[in-house]
């Protein structure tokens, strides 16, 4: 997905001059290239995480659509008060675009972790959150979100489905009649690996902010189980307001809140948070 999100940056800087680049310091040598043609519009601010998104700030307000990237806990965590204030409160657009996700970098330590990030964006007005599941879905994301000027958060991962889905709105993959299932982003392939032979319906989103709501409340009964690769609960206030008025139950199954305070891999951290194809399968058996 980096990748993919390089190669996308790069064409929007060459083909759109309102599109600016800001870093700092993090995938500064992917984008070197970039950088030589287009010295006005990438900037890398070093390590210094806040001015990079004030930065963003005042280049959107003068007319640029700037694209922000780096490490989850370092565009979101760090430059939160940036982010509420330099973009949010001066109602100034940008594309925030991040790695690492909740646990991509376990090896790195928790520094380079950031289960609570979308958790974070939720006490702000106003963003649109994309999960892209597979790299495929990565381009023509960012390339609807430099299109516009609205505020964009795209959570970019080194786990990915097996193939391409629909990255808007909620896509039915398998159907059954039993519960829904919601997979978010990377989450769709270890829920289909733990619902294999259960009667369970299982669609696919890519875009949790917004949720699209009109389509869960179409596909949803009384038993709703919400699969997301962030704190876990992080959608659930939506999924109740969503179904207010009709009985329902919800299991939200995500990283835990509980610390680990360990390193380990990506698949070591899903199998402690719950989050592979076997913890899945018992949690949501269980739970039906």
């Amino acid at each position: 997905m980096r990748e993919a999100f390089v190669d996308t940056a790069s064409g929007l800087l060459a083909g759109d001059p309102r599109t600016a680049l800001v870093l700092a310091d993090i995938s500064a040598d992917a984008f070197l290239p970039a950088q030589r043609r287009h010295p006005e519009r990438v900037l890398n601010v070093g390590i210094r995480e806040q001015l990079m998104v004030g930065v963003a700030g005042g280049l959107a307000l003068t007319g640029m659509r700037p694209i922000v990237h780096s490490y989850a806990p370092f565009v979101i965590d760090r430059a939160y008060e940036q982010i509420k204030l330099d973009l949010g409160h001066q109602d100034a657009g940008a594309v925030l675009v991040s790695i690492g996700a909740s646990y991509d970098a376990a090896s790195a330590g928790y520094t380079h972790m950031s289960p609570g990030d979308v958790a974070l964006l939720d006490t702000l007005d106003g963003w649109t959150v994309h999960v892209p599941g597979h790299r495929d879905e990565v381009a023509g994301l960012l390339r609807a979100a430099a299109a516009g000027d609205d505020r964009v958060y795209i959570r970019l991962s080194t786990l990915e489905n097996r193939a391409a889905h629909a990255p808007r709105g909620l896509t039915v993959v398998r159907g059954g009649g039993r519960a829904l299932v919601v997979a978010v982003g990377p989450m769709l392939d270890p829920v289909l690996a733990a619902t294999a032979g259960l009667d369970v319906t299982v669609a696919y989103t890519a875009t949790p902010r917004p949720l699209d709501t009109a389509a869960l409340r179409a596909l949803a009964g009384t038993d709703v189980v919400l699969v997301e690769p962030y704190l876990a609960g992080t959608s659930s206030r939506l999924v109740a307001e969503a179904l207010a008025d009709r009985p329902h139950r919800l299991l939200a199954l995500g990283v835990g809140r509980a610390e680990l305070r360990r390193y380990g891999s990506p698949k070591d951290h899903a199998r402690w948070h719950g989050l592979d194809a076997a913890g899945l399968r018992a949690s949501i058996s269980g739970w039906l």
